[in-house]
């Protein structure tokens, strides 16, 4: 039996990794302290406990959010691994150091609430989702449902939006109900951002085409995007009929054109589309459309 062969990262690529989630946590306490802190709006996640216990006890919130995610640091280890673990605490550690540093700095925004929570959960989205995107988290409260959904018959992102209704409560009893609900706005914001960061923004689409045209269908597919297809053997459960269904993956600039090409070649084909979050490998790479 041949032995597989491990790959390491180079350790300039692990330096770079490095190098980014610091700049991500950088990035997002420049977002907390230049614009939602000063306008009484909060993070959700260990962050906005950590940002109410600095209003209420006077603390640090660098050493807070230090400390307080110290535990789910534990958690990631012992569920995801070592070097997600040190890529978190690398991050963690900027987050809590930028906001010990950019405490004093002003405020970029003043007063104007929706600017305040569109502006202020692109920044942090963007920081976090930098830090995620290579390898490292600056909120363990992630850590935490990922735990929890091994246990409990809910899905991650249902415990995470769970655990931070209560995290806005609390955030509630400090900023005030109003707060809360700009807490909650910026934080749905940043959770968006963090998606696009994390999976790019062009994205993959999958489509699946059932079609008695199939052999037509790939032939204009290659000729008019340049792209490549494959077939699969497929029964109709009601007709009985055998059709080949075709799958292929694009780019979500070449949505349109690929849904003109179907209605034209057999607008009766039987279509399914799926969000790809991440393509690698294979023959992906578009060819030249001469």
């Amino acid at each position: 039996m041949s032995k597989i062969k491990k790959h390491k990262p180079s350790k300039l690529k692990m330096m770079m990794r490095g190098l980014l989630v610091i700049l991500g946590g950088f990035i997002a306490a420049y977002g907390l302290e230049t614009v939602l802190i000063p306008n009484n709006v909060s993070d959700g996640g260990v962050t906005g406990l950590s940002i109410v216990g600095s209003q209420l006890f006077g603390l640090p919130l660098g050493i807070l959010i230090a400390v307080l995610n110290l535990p789910f640091i534990w958690l990631g280890y012992k569920q995801i691994g070592k070097s997600f673990s040190i890529f978190s605490i690398i991050g963690i550690t900027s987050l809590a150091i930028g906001t010990i540093l950019m405490h004093h700095t002003p405020a970029i925004i003043e007063g104007d609430t929706l600017l305040v929570t569109v502006v202020g959960g692109i920044i942090l989205g963007f920081g976090m989702g930098l830090a995620l995107r290579n390898g490292g988290a600056l909120d363990g409260i992630d850590m935490l449902a990922v735990l929890l959904s091994r246990k409990l018959p809910f899905g991650t992102s249902d415990l995470i939006l769970f655990l931070n209704i209560f995290v806005f409560i609390i955030v509630s009893t400090v900023f005030g109900l109003q707060g809360a609900i700009l807490s909650a706005i910026a934080y749905f914001i940043a959770s968006k951002v963090i998606h696009i960061v994390e999976e790019g923004l062009s994205g993959s689409k999958t489509f699946q085409i059932i079609t008695t045209e199939s052999e037509i269908m790939v032939e204009t597919i290659r000729d008019r995007l340049g792209r490549s297809a494959t077939y699969k053997e497929a029964y109709g459960g009601f007709s009985h009929e055998k059709f080949k269904e075709i799958t292929c993956v694009i780019n979500r600039l070449e949505e349109t054109k690929l849904k003109e090409i179907i209605n034209e070649i057999d607008p009766g084909a039987f279509v399914t589309v799926y969000d790809v979050a991440e393509v690698k490998g294979g023959n992906f790479k578009k060819n030249d459309i001469h």
